[in-house]
């Protein structure tokens, strides 16, 4: 399956098994200030897409087709569970966490 990642500031690339979601997630400890670019993210080759902001905020949603849903203050540890999950194809798996509705 395909996936890619979308740094910081924009930049995206194509997604690799070995790929660093740790180094990903930890892009958004640097410049706090910067509240325009607050967010990274994981996006399978099906548009679903796992994207997370400081604090733990984490949006899953379709960029085709909307399906927004949400989950606050989620903990390092799961958001990779989570990112690991989609770029495996597994969006099964992530259907089954406890998401409240929208953004």
């Amino acid at each position: 399956m395909a996936f890619h990642l979308t740094h910081r500031y924009g930049d995206t690339e194509p997604g690799e098994p070995g790929s660093d979601f740790l180094a990903l997630l930890r892009e958004l400890e640097a410049r706090p200030e910067d509240t325009e670019h607050g967010s990274v993210a994981v996006t399978h080759e099906s548009e679903w897409c796992l994207s997370v902001s400081r604090g733990g905020y984490l949006i899953f949603e379709n960029l085709e087709t909307g399906g927004e849903r949400h989950m606050e203050s989620v903990p390092t540890n799961k958001i990779l569970e989570l990112w690991r999950h989609l770029a495996q194809g597994n969006l099964e798996q992530i259907q089954k966490e406890l998401w409240l509705p929208g953004y």
